[in-house]
């Protein structure tokens, strides 16, 4: 398949909907999406599969165990999802969820200041690729002279993050 150049083929309000994934443990995944990250659970399926949302989406996050149940990690260099991004409404809330990784003592794979974003990374439970980040206002983004939003990755002030009120 070719790549299409510069064609405009979506229209404006397209959004990524959800993303469902294959977890080896039901409940520990929950715990994580749930107890760490803030998210609500919205549907069970017996121990098979949940639904998790945000703000009273019917689901942000389907987790199942249909296909994974006491599976493995995937391994390094392979193919598969690099990772998937949560973005949270302020950077208020996003101090928070680092709160909660850090009572947890849930490790951080990394932390990044991109110019209209602050993003933290982390892996889930089952080893998917997880950033959480919350968007500076849009009048604080930086741009070029041709109109390009200007973007770039550096270390991120965690300590800074922390002190945010709440």
């Amino acid at each position: 398949m070719k790549p299409t150049k510069n064609k405009k083929l979506l229209v404006d309000d397209v959004r990524i909907g959800h993303i469902h994934l294959k977890v080896s443990n039901l409940d520990r995944a929950i715990a994580f999406y749930r107890d760490i990250l803030g998210f609500e659970i919205t549907a069970r399926y017996g121990e098979s599969a949940a639904f998790l949302s945000a703000g009273g989406y019917h689901h942000h996050i389907g987790l199942n165990t249909w296909e994974s149940l006491d599976g493995k990690q995937p391994e390094e260099g392979t193919t598969g999802l690099y990772h998937f991004a949560i973005l949270f409404p302020s950077r208020k809330e996003l101090s928070k969820a680092l709160r909660r990784l850090i009572e947890n003592k849930w490790p951080i794979d990394g932390a990044a200041d991109h110019g209209v974003s602050e993003a933290i990374y982390l892996m889930d439970p089952d080893g998917n690729g997880i950033e959480i980040y919350a968007d500076r206002p849009k009048d604080k983004w930086e741009y070029d002279g041709k109109g390009n939003v200007i973007m770039y990755t550096k270390k991120l002030d965690l300590k800074n993050l922390i002190k945010e009120p709440v």
